[in-house]
């Protein structure tokens, strides 16, 4: 092909408005993008829920641009929406290939192929160097079967070829090519929040998680000083007022940690910023360095007030592990938010009860309760299937927020649980207490409390469904 081949990367349109309130800045596509581009290739980036498109105005964007390949994301609770945007694509553009990537489409490729023919490949897993091996191969020799780490269809048979090698320097990759974003789109309550990736892979294997089988159990990290320069770039360059460390634990390797803190205070980067990790990798030297850095919140992943719970989803850690680091935060003056799982298998009224004491004995500024939910390739799903409980086929109800499957040992609504203590926690008193603290994580928080308190929408909820994130947009495609 003589000229530039043209790559539309889609992120599909939002099933409902309540979808569009606050989309995330989708750090793995732009990642993918800033890969693509550096090889030459001319891009359109069409994430739908920020530019508000549905999927008749994604038909006249993709007519408009007449891409060569159309890339979708593909996460649970859109699979709807991304199946119907593949199908709007092989109608508009029918030479395209069109390629899915991201957590559902890697677990569930030989369905989602078998059942939908304008789906011709699925990207598994870690998606930089697949796509682009993806891409030359297919626009040179045509073999795919060549290409580590995809899925696809030849003469009526799905071929899935080995998975591939996961990307070990991380430095290699170039700065994700935000330019490509209105990042007005992203602000939250006045700030562009833009999130910064410094390490991937995850040692940890919790059962309601996939992040380990998407980018690897083996720790890989950026190196400090190249981590701190892309804050300054996102500072300076992309107008960031404060940052979200995507990192599924950022002080893993806590001596890496505070390298970054220190290399942050050294050069004043002066930026607010976030991240999340785990209780049983931090220390009180990490959390001081981390608060001089302007480290306003770490969220932990407690998941349950319940030791039997914690072992059930093979957290491997404690319920004193969890109330120590809580404890430690807060004494240091970092605000704190906490996740927390209900109605795992296992799960009874009384552990509900240990779950909801612990929140009330820690007092967490922020908490997050979402509802067990099996995605697939977690070992959730498996542990249901070999229960023999069923669950939900409509994926658009696995968004943490309804409830999927029944546990006979727990006769309540969950749904109507969650948002009982949702009522009793966001408090008036509480919106007081975080108001006073004056920091720009409180004040958000406030105004998203206030929001829910006071016209009954359902911006809290989905305040924490982003500021989680579902590990899931670490992902090219996502």
């Amino acid at each position: 092909m003589s000229r530039k081949v043209k790559v539309a990367m889609v992120i599909p349109p939002a099933l409902d408005m309540d979808q569009m309130w606050c989309p995330n800045m989708p750090i793995g596509l732009a990642y993918l993008a800033a890969v693509l581009e550096k090889a030459g290739y001319e891009l359109a980036l069409i994430d739908c829920p920020a530019l508000k498109i549905n999927h008749k105005m994604l038909r006249t964007k993709l007519a408009s641009f007449e891409p060569d390949v159309v890339g979708i994301t593909s996460i649970t609770p859109i699979i709807k929406s991304t199946l119907l945007a593949a199908q709007i694509a092989k109608e508009t553009c029918p030479n395209a290939l069109v390629v899915l990537g991201g957590p559902h489409a890697t677990f569930m490729d030989n369905q989602i192929l078998s059942e939908n023919p304008a789906v011709d490949v699925i990207v598994r897993g870690e998606g930089e160097q697949t796509t682009l091996d993806l891409l030359q191969k297919f626009f040179s020799s045509g073999n795919l079967h060549e290409v580590e780490g995809i899925t696809f269809r030849k003469n009526g048979d799905i071929i899935r070829t080995p998975n591939r090698p996961f990307i070990q320097n991380l430095d290699e990759l170039p700065y994700p090519a935000y330019h490509y974003f209105d990042l007005n789109k992203y602000q939250f309550f006045g700030k562009n929040v833009l999130p910064i990736l410094t390490s991937r892979g995850c040692p940890f294997q919790c059962a309601y998680c996939v992040s380990s089988r998407m980018v690897g159990k083996g720790f890989r990290a950026r190196d400090p000083n190249r981590v701190v320069d892309e804050l300054e770039w996102l500072r300076d360059v992309q107008g960031a007022g404060a940052f979200s460390f995507y990192d599924d634990a950022f002080t893993y390797d806590q001596k890496r940690a505070i390298k970054i803190c220190e290399e942050i205070k050294k050069r004043n980067i002066g930026v607010p910023w976030d991240c999340q990790t785990r209780v049983d990798q931090i220390s009180k030297e990490v959390l001081v360095k981390m608060k001089a850095a302007d480290c306003q919140l770490v969220s932990f992943g407690a998941e349950s007030g319940c030791q039997k719970i914690l072992d059930a989803v093979n957290k491997r850690t404690t319920i004193e592990l969890n109330e120590k680091a809580v404890k430690m935060a807060k004494d240091i003056g970092l605000s704190v938010a906490m996740s927390v799982i209900i109605g795992y298998p296992g799960e009874t009224v009384k552990s509900l009860e240990q779950t909801f004491s612990f929140i009330r004995r820690t007092k967490p500024d922020y908490v997050y309760l979402c509802l067990a939910t099996p995605y697939p390739g977690t070992a959730l799903r498996s542990a249901l299937e070999d229960l023999g409980w069923p669950m939900s086929t409509d994926w658009s109800h696995y968004d943490m927020q309804t409830q999927v499957f029944k546990n006979p040992l727990l006769p309540v609504d969950l749904v109507e649980t969650r948002r009982e203590f949702y009522n009793s926690f966001y408090s008036w008193s509480y919106i007081l207490r975080q108001y006073l603290k004056g920091t720009f994580y409180s004040k958000s928080m406030v105004r998203t409390a206030l929001n829910d308190r006071v016209w009954r929408t359902k911006v809290l909820r989905q305040f924490f469904v982003n500021f989680r994130k579902l590990r899931v947009q670490l992902q090219p495609y996502t």
